[in-house]
């Protein structure tokens, strides 16, 4: 059986799981304001261990409460009162690329210019190739993709 992992952006919080649910984006305006953008992205996460730390928890309605990290505020759970299995934020899995949403819900708040997305244009290549310089100097200061022996991580592991 394979082991599904993620964390937090500073490593603070790390999980595992034995299997994932459903995928979906969700555009409530709860999920908009838990996540700070248009929609948020989750999965059902069963068998979900937590393997450092934990999660702070936010009721955000009185059958909801949001789970984040108290370090660096990264969103991580939502979880439905009564329900064993937690919805966790796409992007904290270690390879979020691997987990393709099926369904939409809460369509009702969606952004109306949102199926529009995937048709505006990127950066004119002059600018592109000044963008691609000013990150080719950037260090992240993120924990790695992966879990990690110790925390905070060993800034000479490799990342």
């Amino acid at each position: 059986m394979t082991t599904i992992t993620g964390g937090c952006q500073c490593g603070a919080v790390r999980f595992a799981c034995e299997r994932l649910g459903r995928a979906s984006i969700c555009h409530c305006r709860m999920c908009q304001k838990a996540f700070g953008g248009h929609y948020g992205p989750l999965v059902t996460a069963h068998g979900l261990t937590w393997t450092r730390g934990e999660p702070k928890r936010f009721r955000s309605s009185n059958k909801v409460r949001r789970g984040f990290c108290a370090d660096c505020g990264t969103p991580l759970t939502y979880e439905l009162d009564g329900h064993a299995d937690l919805e966790v934020a796409l992007g904290a899995f270690d390879r979020p690329a691997e987990i393709v949403p099926a369904i939409q819900v809460g369509v009702e708040s969606r952004m109306p210019w949102f199926d529009r997305l995937a048709t505006l244009p990127g950066r004119p290549p002059e600018r592109q190739a000044a963008m691609e310089v000013f990150f080719a100097e950037v260090v992240s200061c993120q924990h790695p993709d992966h879990d990690t022996a110790v925390w905070p991580a060993d800034p000479r592991e490799p990342r």
